[in-house]
């Protein structure tokens, strides 16, 4: 059997989640495909709910991390603003001092595991 230790960090503004872990997947996406509806067909996702976990996350931050221009005839696109850039960068950097610091426990734990 294999084990998957996976860190699920949230920060709520007010009753909804401001930044956590499927956003900043949804941010890296965008940053990759330059595209909202691109990088909603990566999760399986309408972009719908894309566009709403888009704009939920730029209604809590101070500046928005998505910048969207319209489509037509020079074609729309989508890209992370400094803040985006950002909230991946930190969100990621959380992740991996977590993981070190806590790499001793999290062995103890896995070792509970049944084989």
């Amino acid at each position: 059997m294999k084990s998957k230790v996976q860190f699920r960090l949230r920060i709520y503004r007010d009753d909804s989640i401001a930044i956590g872990p499927g956003k900043i997947a949804l941010l890296e996406a965008i940053a990759e495909t330059g595209s909202i509806s691109a990088a909603a067909r990566q999760f399986n996702m309408s972009y719908r709910r894309a566009w709403l976990l888009v704009d939920e996350m730029n209604k809590a931050l101070a500046k928005p991390a998505v910048m969207t221009a319209a489509g037509g005839a020079s074609g729309g696109g989508t890209v992370l603003t400094p803040v985006g850039e950002a909230l991946i960068q930190h969100y990621r950097a959380v992740e991996s001092v977590s993981r070190t610091a806590a790499a001793s426990d999290i062995a103890a734990l896995t070792r509970l595991l049944a084989q």
